[in-house]
């Protein structure tokens, strides 16, 4: 053979493998047969499974036909059980009438009880023969209840046996259940194993014929298939045929259900109407038991006790068992004992006939209890009964059901049956089928397809997956759920992908190493131990668990991969791919299709991976190399197969690139498994890159690519590759040239690119035949030797081979999809960013910015910079400066690049947008890169020659110009960077200028206000956005206010925790946040992240209830000691942004790369000093120290020492810090909560192993995973920021920083929210208290004004303040910890609740003053009211002895009417010779006590002259004079007032302080005159001119007490000025109380006012009225007055109470009031009122009360104010009437008179009216008929009531109220008892609700001191500063004490020492506008003007009247 083969040993043993190969193939046709058969199979069962699902839809139309006839027979048993029910309801009404009738009978006994106690001495004997009697009775009782005992004990031991002996039987039972069970899952196992054995030996004997039959099948073919058609066609008529049969016999069996069904309907609805009589009988029964209830009651009384105490005993010994009968026997002992100790007591006491009476009757009321708990007993066991019966119709109703669903399982029993049939005709198909011979190969391949698909489908429901529909997003996987907070090393196989994800993102390669949990295992090993354990059937056993586990094979980790490409979108797999090339992993390069098997190029997914790599040049310099993948030119390596080899192709790949690294996975790999699924024909694609190193293995970057499968079945792929590829490498068992595979083998053989042969069945080592073709044997071989030898192989055809491999290239070949060219969107986004680059070729990239960004560059920076100047000290036209540098901004063009832009975003939704800002992104990378890596490498040189000029100590000029071009050098590198944040910060700027004129840019094609929303939807779509512009360090405030505006509309006001990083450059920041959240923050070396950015990371929706929070912001931060900040203010720089970080982040990451000391100590004391300046105003947020890069991480003792060292560091720095900060720290945890354990994490080194090949570190990714749950454990305890929150946070941090001094300049807009949320909850608790203690002063002062009380005591008003307070304390309490400010609150909560204590003292303490003035001045009164009751008295018995005398003689009204007119004139003739209380003229009274303090002044010199009124004056100057002490005292004050003078912008010689102390005593006194003339009660009281001499000697002391300890002393035209101002305006107020006061006590005005009455009373007498209805009538008048001002007291304490809740401006605090007043003005445009406002604002907060309270009453009037009094004045009627009744009533039982009915009467209303029995105490009242004078004042009362509420006018509601019952009056009580001092300075008040409270005054925003009138020194010019403004300056004010720095103000003393001011720009622009519309009006008042330094800038002209007012909702 060897010599017909020429000689060749080679040919013979090719010839030997190709006979082999034929056998082989001859085998595999011979399965494929097998495989057409089971195909077959398949094909016969889908028809019969067709067939089965007519039929079940058949049998699902007749189910549900049946179902509609069981749910009409349901509804009628529903609306039987419904009727039933009704009947129900009957028998309850029934029973509980029943109850009513025994609780009248019990309220019967409650009489007999009262009569027993009335016949006590008759019924005395009696009782005691009684007690007597009973107690033998007693003890007979206890005789029968021991003999109960006994019997029940005998019953018990009987029922227990019987238990005992049912449980024996349940357990036997029980038990033989369970053997009977386990004996029938032993056969069941038995025949299973039989059933599988017969079928393994079936098939086995099957496959022997098969074999036998093989050459006869291939001959009987065609015959057989005609055949087995023609049976197919007869089966399928018999099976028709079978089927109709079988349809007429369900049919039949159908209807006979049908008819029995219906017939056990009929029973069961016979059994209902069975039960329905039952239920009936039982109801005559019942209510014959009811009726004679009452007759056996005493006979069945013991009957019913026993029976009750056996059902309670029998469920106690039933749930107790036998232990709780021996407790039950100490019991009975011990009550028996207590019965007898209690007998013993009885006869002791039983000689005491009263104790004896009292015992008696206690044992008749017991016994009474005890009859009507046992009637209830028994009525509640009839309910008893009626619930079992309502229990057995119920089961009835179930088994009726039960019988339903009987017949509806003997359906699907028969439907079971059916199945075994068809199952058993489809066995012997099979039978049948396995005959047939071979099919053709084009069936074959259809059907090898389908099982492919469906395969594929399989795998993905395995995995949960659906391809078609609901493709995986990056917001699907990139969001915070519970599973990814976990470490999974292992998982179900439902949560692969999840995990597979998880991990990917996080960069950690083990993803393809993850174990599943089969659920499996422990059921089969169960199932294997529990077979029989028999040597013989071992073989049997492992091999049923062999076929078993093949059941469930694993999935192969790379279809998992893959399963998640298939169903990921394109962003999806953008990011997946990109994090795998992170892991050094394999990438995707062609994928065929799951379905179609097209092949797809995903060329999108490389766009973003870049390399980078090492190399020498010519001159053996190392020069590094970073391109993207896509466009890299670089050597390619293929690697494929032919058929099936020994060796694993892709573990010999990995030892080429990385020993350690299984870049691409095989065989060998943890997880693998034989099936897989959607590998082959897949190209993966991997990269060598050289470090520059003797030891690389290749010395350029290299490309290698991996076919999967056998290439003989890929040969579209194999084409693409092998002609791409620099080097070709086939692996194959042996060349055969019959193999298909040889045509393709000899023609890559015969090309000339280079090719090498690794034969898996040859021993031989390389061997060269020709030219780049090389031969390397694999068998029996040393992995390390072939890798060596393949190396070398490659290298040598690489070093001839010219053709390099570009990735991008690959598109251009036909019949292959790229996804690129297939997305739509993607391709526009794509050509839309091409064209927008096409702008910027050929421009030199440091011009780039400048030219098409022109907005963000130099004009941004200066507006910065000048931003900056302005917070500290400035020059006084920077805000000019300011304003004309963004004019010039927003004058600058918008470039075409830009217009583009802006065009594109807004020609497409959003989804299109994506792909444009990716495409754009991946084009400026590619774009800057070239010129960066240039820059980059002069830099590097440049600073290699600075060094070594460094080291040789060479300080030449060499090194300065070294020095200087490297800066040079520097400045490019930043002005190269150009990337989309730079866009996006151009969008800003666009915004900010546009905002600050208010205009829109003319070649803008949206309108700017919609520019926020852009950069909005890129924040949510997962874009970062720039927080703080990293070039200009500036934080562009209006654009991120906007952003985030626009967030909040979209969002919703979202709750987010911001997490932000600090550390040092380059420390790994951004690297450890992209894998914590998988997020993509720039993270290059080259491309550094500057500023701040912040990134959303939604948290899902299981998550959010654990995590309390919506989103985490994630703010990444550029690195502290940046190279690009030395030589500039680094230091500075770097505590400022560490502050904004730290305070801005709710918690703080601190990165510390490494451990040197040196860079711990940098960061650590920037850090320190960030967050005690964080304490000191009041912000919390928490941090954790991240070390990372460190070496060994797993020393315990190493970690210890760390955290030692740590803990140190941190508290050497703090005492560093505090000295800087003036603060009182001596360690770091005296600064912030941390905990040196827990809150410091050590991080392993980033990379395994030696860059640029090493993979990332897995124990990187456990601790980022450590560090993420800590993180998120962190977050669950707080409760972040809301996102409206987070915005003003950003605000207040910022305008803080601009300011020098942070902590001094810090506004807190969180907490000053928080403040005034708190101020409006205070005002609301305090009404509250207030509200409550104004009811209990109404109620005693009405007792007062009867005469019913005479003291009153402060317990007593405590004691009815008492429920108010506590849900009061109630409320706060929950406020303080349930809200969500909760954290800030709890600083202010002590001090609230003492306040709330406090005002509660001063209310309490304030009504008790009131109370007793109010007694003072009944008693003052009670003579002028006895004259009054003496008047009117004396008429009534005069015209009611006239009336009796014309009883019988006139009869004519006209009659009657002239002789009682007659009768009516004498009579008050009479009286108008008594003293008339006459008018009064205020002013008069005043200038006579002036004329006689000082007699030089006549009385007409102030009627005549116009004097200053005190509350307007501008200065006191005039008022004072400077006391003179000595001549050198006088000298120095003559001295200080020259200086002052020359110095001050003071015209005055008093200092602005003296004259603040004058103007607040001013204020005060006519505060305190105001409380004054209240308490004097003129309405009650009458006015007197002693009321004016007392108020004159109040202000004449106050003055006099104010000069002590003065300066100065005031001329008497002070104090006459101060009393007449005060006077004049007390004028009105005292005049209409005296008003009130003589209509209500002026005697012939009032008795004109009852004229009518009177009249009408004499009629009733005249024609015979009985006393009844007189006395009627007089009380109806009598009480018509008091109704009336009850009435109108109520309602105004109503009315307060409403208008508290809903006026707009006075239903919060103060400040809300304020604003309201504010804007008010403004609307209006008063400048008189202005100038009211500014010098007198608590005149002015009144008169704007009393406006606001009378225009509600005037609108709300019809609709709430008249209802209120109707309401009122109805439910006093009720009171009077119910009063009238219950009078009658009492005097009825007590056989009273109308002296004891009045009695009563008076005080049931004495709470509700001033009424007594003295306001009748004259008139004479002979009542017998009380009924009739109850109806008599029903009657009167009605039309008194009607006249009244014909009286309610808007006009009369505060004419009839006396003033402080008006609601105007308690709501300035209430507003303005708080404090008022002014500002030294602008004057703006003191915003705390307290008077004289504690601690600094203070007030949100000042105003422009001008305004006040103050102006600049030696000038005419009004300031036009604000105060909080000089406070950032150097400037200078000077008091009489010298002059002071602003900043320093404290240090001047007196009122300055006592007010908190806040140096800052947040001033409100409506005192801009206020000043502009003003400006010629205040220049006339202060006849000053606002010229030179006062000048009013330009841009506050610009302020709107508009502006102004939506000003003040903003800022208050």
């Amino acid at each position: 053979m060897v010599k017909a083969n020429g000689g060749s040993f080679y040919s013979c043993k090719m010839f030997r493998q190709m006979e082999r190969e034929r056998q082989e193939q001859q085998m595999k046709i011979l399965m494929d047969r097998m495989e057409q058969l089971n195909g077959e199979r398949e094909e016969l069962i889908n028809k019969h499974e067709e067939e089965k699902d007519r039929m079940k839809m058949m049998m699902e139309e007749e189910r549900q036909n049946h179902n509609i006839e069981k749910k009409r027979k349901e509804e009628e048993l529903k609306k039987e059980m419904v009727e039933q029910e009704k009947h129900q309801r009957e028998i309850r009404d029934e029973m509980r009438r029943e109850r009513e009738t025994f609780k009248h009978e019990m309220e019967e006994m409650k009489e007999e009880k009262e009569k027993l106690q009335i016949k006590y001495n008759t019924e005395m004997d009696r009782l005691e023969n009684k007690f007597e009697n009973e107690r033998k009775k007693k003890e007979e009782h206890i005789e029968r209840e021991e003999q109960y005992k006994t019997q029940i004990k005998e019953k018990e031991r009987e029922i227990r046996e019987e238990m005992n002996r049912e449980r024996e039987e349940w357990e036997k039972q029980k038990l033989e259940e369970k053997k009977r069970i386990e004996e029938e899952d032993e056969k069941r196992r038995e025949r299973e194993l039989k059933v599988w054995d017969d079928f393994n030996e079936r098939l086995k004997q099957e496959r022997e014929r098969m074999e036998r039959e093989k050459e006869d099948l291939q001959s009987k073919h065609e015959a057989e298939e005609n055949k087995m058609k023609m049976m197919m066609e007869e089966e399928r008529q018999n099976h028709d045929k079978e089927i109709k049969r079988r349809e007429e016999e369900d049919k039949k069996r159908w209807e006979r259900e049908k008819l029995i069904s219906d017939e056990q309907y009929q029973r069961v609805k016979s059994e209902m109407e069975g039960i329905i009589r039952e239920k009936e009988r039982i109801q005559i029964m019942m209510e014959e038991e009811r009726q004679n209830c009452e007759k056996e009651r005493k006979r069945r009384e013991e009957q019913y006790k026993r029976e009750i105490k056996e059902q309670e005993e029998m469920r106690d010994r039933m749930s107790r068992e036998g232990e709780e009968w021996e407790k039950q026997k100490l019991e009975g002992k011990t009550r028996k004992e207590e019965e007898e100790k209690r007998r013993e007591r009885e006869k002791q006491i039983s000689g005491e006939q009263i104790q004896r009476l009292e015992s008696e009757l206690e044992g008749i009321i017991r016994e009474k209890e005890r009859i009507e708990r046992e009637r209830q007993e028994k009525l509640e066991d009839l309910e008893k009964r009626l619930t079992e019966e309502r229990n057995m119709r119920g089961d009835q109703q179930k088994t009726f059901e039960e019988k339903l669903k009987l017949l509806e399982e003997q359906h699907e029993d028969e439907l079971k049956r059916r199945r075994e049939e068809w199952r058993e005709e489809y066995e012997r198909e099979k039978e049948e089928m396995k005959k047939i011979g071979s099919i053709t190969g084009d069936s074959l391949q259809g059907e090898n397809n389908d099982i492919g698909t469906e395969v594929t489908e399989h795998l993905f429901h395995r995995l949960q997956l659906h391809r078609r529909h609901n493709k995986l997003r990056p917001a699907d996987v990139l969001q915070i759920t519970a599973h990814s907070l976990q470490s999974h090393e292992s998982c179900a196989e439902e949560e692969l992908i999840q995990t597979f994800l998880q991990k990917i993102l996080m960069m950690d390669y083990r993803a393809r190493y993850i174990h599943v949990n089969k659920v499996y295992e422990h059921d089969k090993t169960q199932s294997d131990n529990d077979s029989p354990e028999d040597s013989g059937d071992i073989l049997k056993a492992m091999s049923l668990s062999n076929k078993r586990t093949s059941h469930s094979e694993q999935i192969h980790p790379m279809d998992v991969q893959m399963a998640v490409f298939h169903c990921a979108d394109a962003f999806l797999r953008h990011l997946m791919v990109t994090k795998l090339s992170q892991c050094q992993y394999a990438l995707p390069l062609l994928v065929p299709d799951p379905d179609t098997q097209q092949i797809e190029f995903p060329l999108w997914t490389f766009r973003q991976i870049n390399k980078s790599w090492k190399m020498r040049n010519t001159n053996n310099e190392i020069i590094s190399q970073t391109h993207p993948v896509y466009k890299t030119e670089t050597p390619m390596v293929f690697f494929f197969r032919f058929g099936s080899v020994s060796s694993s192709k892709s573990q010999l790949m990995n030892s080429l690139i990385n020993e350690k690294h299984n870049t691409f996975f095989h065989r060998n790999c943890p997880g693998s498994s034989r099936t897989r699924v959607l590998m082959d024909g897949v190209v993966e694609i991997a990269w060598f890159s050289p470090s520059g190193k003797n030891t690389d293995k290749f010395t350029d970057c290299v490309a290698f690519c991996n076919l999967h499968g056998d290439a003989g079945d890929h040969e579209k792929q194999l084409q693409i590759l092998t002609e791409m590829s620099s080097v070709n490498v086939v692996l194959l068992p042996r060349l055969q040239k019959n193999d298909r595979s040889a045509t393709i083998v000899e023609s890559l053989y015969r090309n000339r690119k280079p090719l090498i042969f690794l034969f898996t069945e040859d021993e031989s080592t390389v061997i060269e035949r020709k030219k780049g073709k090389f031969k390397i044997g694999l068998k029996d071989r040393n992995q390390s030797e072939v890798s060596a030898e393949l190396r070398r192989a490659i290298n040598d055809c690489l070093s001839e081979s010219s053709s390099t491999f570009r990735l991008e290239d690959v598109s251009k070949h036909s019949d292959i999809r790229v996804d690129e060219d297939d997305d739509e969107d993607c391709r526009r986004g794509r050509e839309a960013a091409q064209q927008m680059m096409s702008l910027l070729e050929k421009k030199d990239l440091t011009e780039i910015k400048d030219s098409f960004l022109p907005h963000q560059g130099k004009l941004w920076r200066q507006w910065s910079q000048k931003n900056k100047e302005l917070h500290r000290p400035r020059a006084d036209e920077i805000e000019m400066e300011m304003i004309k540098i963004r004019e010039r901004q927003h004058e600058s063009n918008i470039s075409e690049f830009m217009k583009f832009f802006f065009k594109q975003i807004n020609s497409h939704d959003q989804h299109k947008n994506m792909y444009f800002f990716k495409w754009l992104r991946i084009l400026l990378d590619e774009y800057i890169s070239a010129g960066l890596s240039a820059q980059h490498y002069k830099y590097d040189e440049m600073w290699s020659t600075l060094l070594k000029l460094k080291e040789n100590n060479d300080k030449s000029e060499q090194l300065k110009a070294e020095q200087t071009e490297l800066e040079r050098i520097s400045e490019k590198l930043q002005a190269t960077a150009f990337g989309l944040e730079h866009i996006m910060r151009e969008i800003g700027q666009i915004y900010e200028s546009c905002s600050s004129v208010k205009k829109n840019k003319k070649d803008l094609q949206v309108h700017f206000s919609s520019l926020p929303s852009l950069a909005a939807e890129m924040m949510i779509s997962g874009f970062p956005l720039e927080l703080m512009d990293g070039d200009a360090a500036h934080v562009p405030l209006v654009w991120i206010s906007a952003v985030l505006d626009k967030l909040l509309q979209k969002l919703g006001d979202q709750r987010v925790f911001v997490l932000s990083v600090l550390g040092i450059q380059s420390s790994g920041k951004s690297t450890m946040l992209n894998a914590m959240f998988g997020l993509q923050f720039a993270v290059s070396a080259g491309r550094c992240t500057r500023g701040a950015f912040m990134q959303l990371v939604r948290v899902s929706d299981e998550m959010k209830t654990q995590m309390n929070f919506d989103y985490i912001l994630v703010v990444d931060t550029e690195g502290l000691r940046a190279l690009e900040l030395a030589g500039r203010s680094m230091q500075h720089h770097d505590n400022e942004f560490a502050t904004f970080v730290v305070g801005l982040g709710n918690l703080t990451l601190i990165n510390i790369f490494g451990e040197t000391p040196s860079e711990m100590q940098d960061i650590l004391q920037i850090v320190v000093q960030a967050f005690m300046r964080m304490k000191k105003v009041r912000l919390n947020p928490s941090c954790m120290f991240v070390h990372q890069n460190v070496s060994d991480i797993t020393a315990g003792e190493k970690n210890m020492e760390g955290r030692r060292r740590l803990q140190e560091k941190l508290d050497e720095m703090t005492k560093l810090a505090a000295k800087e900060e003036v603060c009182d720290a001596e360690s770091f945890s005296d600064v912030i909560r941390f905990d040196v354990q827990n809150d410091v994490k050590y991080f392993a080194q980033l990379w395994e192993g030696s860059r640029p090949m090493a993979p990332p570190n897995p124990n990187y990714c456990d601790n980022i995973q450590e560090l993420k749950k800590t993180i998120l454990s962190h977050a669950s305890k707080s409760h972040g920021i809301m996102l409206i929150d987070l915005k003003d946070r950003i605000k207040d941090l910022w305008d803080a920083l601009l300011n020098e001094r942070f902590v001094f300049s810090f506004r807190n807009s969180l907490e000053i929210s928080a403040y005034r949320k708190l101020e409006t909850e205070y005002s609301k608790w305090s009404w509250s208290l207030r509200s409550a203690m104004m009811e209990t002063e109404n109620k005693l002062h009405n007792k007062i004004e009867t005469e019913a009380i005479h003291e009153i005591e402060e317990t007593y008003l405590q004691r009815k303040l008492k429920k108010t307070s506590e849900e009061v304390k109630k409320s706060m309490s929950e406020f303080f910890e349930k809200d969500k400010d909760k954290e800030i609150l709890i600083y202010w909560k002590i001090s609230f609740e003492m306040k709330i204590k406090d005002v509660q003292e001063n209310i309490v303490r304030e009504t008790k003053r009131k109370l007793n003035e109010i007694l003072h001045q009944r008693d003052l009164k009670k003579k002028i009211d006895a004259q009054r009751k003496h008047h009117e008295n004396t008429l009534y018995e005069k015209s009611k002895e006239l009336a009796l005398k014309l009883k019988d003689k006139a009869n004519d009204e006209e009659t009657l009417k002239k002789t009682f007119d007659s009768f009516w004139e004498q009579c008050v003739k009479i009286i108008r010779d008594t003293p008339l209380i006459r008018d009064i003229d205020i002013m008069r009274d005043v200038r006579e006590i002036l004329s006689d303090v000082y007699e030089s002044a006549p009385v007409g010199h102030w009627s005549s002259r116009e004097y200053n009124n005190m509350f307007t004056v501008m200065s006191y100057c005039e008022y004072v004079i400077f006391r003179r002490s000595t001549k050198k005292g006088m000298a120095d004050v003559l001295k200080r007032i020259r200086t002052y003078r020359e110095t001050s912008g003071f015209a005055q010689t008093l200092s602005p302080e003296d004259e603040a102390q004058i103007r607040a005593l001013v204020t005060d006194v006519a505060q305190q005159t105001d409380t004054k003339i209240q308490s004097f009660n003129i309405s009650k009281m009458g006015y007197n001119i002693s009321c004016i001499q007392q108020l004159a000697g109040y202000i004449k002391a106050r003055v006099t007490e104010h000069q002590e300890g003065v300066k100065y002393v005031f001329k008497n035209e002070f104090f006459m000025v101060l009393f007449l101002s005060i006077c004049n305006r007390a004028k009105e107020m005292i005049t209409d109380q005296h008003r009130l006061f003589k209509e209500a006590h002026d005697h012939v005005l009032y008795l004109e006012r009852k004229r009518g009455e009177y009249y009408s009373i004499f009629q009733k007498y005249c024609h015979g009225a009985t006393s009844a209805a007189i006395f009627g009538e007089i009380i109806c008048q009598k009480l018509k007055e008091p109704i009336e001002q009850s009435v109108y007291k109520k309602t105004a304490r109503d009315l307060t109470d409403e208008i508290m809740k809903n006026c707009e401006s006075l239903n919060g605090n103060r400040s809300n009031m304020e604003k309201h007043i504010l804007k008010t003005l403004a609307e209006e445009e008063d400048f008189d009122k202005y100038m009211n406002y500014i010098h007198n604002p608590r005149d002015h907060f009144k008169s704007f009360i009393r406006d606001e309270v009378s225009r509600y009453i005037t609108d709300k009037f019809n609709v709430s104010v008249l209802r209120k009094m109707k309401e009122n004045i109805e439910l006093l009627q009720q009171k009077i009437m119910k009063a009238a009744h219950e009078s009658t009533e009492h005097v009825q039982v007590n056989r009273g008179d109308a002296g004891l009915w009045l009695k009563s009467f008076t005080q049931k209303l004495s709470d509700d009216l001033i009424f007594s029995e003295k306001d009748l105490s004259g008139v004479k009242h002979d009542v017998d008929d009380f009924s009739f004078l109850e109806d008599v004042i029903r009657k009167e009362l009605f039309t008194i009531i009607i006249d009244i509420s014909s009286r309610f006018h808007t006009k009369t509601f505060p004419a009839k109220l006396d003033y402080k019952f008006r609601p105007d009056e308690i709501l300035i009580d209430y507003f303005c008892q708080c404090c008022w001092v002014q500002c030294p300075f602008c004057g703006a008040v003191c915003t705390n609700t307290i008077e004289n409270h504690h601690g600094d005054h203070s007030v949100a925003f000042h105003r422009l001191r001008g305004i006040n009138g103050t102006y600049y020194h030696s000038t005419n010019n009004l300031c036009a500063d604000i105060c909080t403004h000089l406070l950032a300056s150097d400037q200078c004010f000077y008091t009489s004490d010298g002059s002071f720095l602003y900043r320093d103000y404290r240090r001047a003393g007196g009122i300055y020492a006592k007010w908190s001011i806040t140096p800052d720009l947040s001033e409100l622009p409506y005192w801009k506008w206020f000043v502009c519309r003003f400006q010629k009006d205040l220049e006339k008042y202060y006849s000053k003007t606002f010229e030179g330094s006062g000048k009013i800038p330009y841009e506050w002209r610009k302020y709107s009247k508009r502006d102004a007012i939506e000003s003040l909702d903003k800022l208050i």
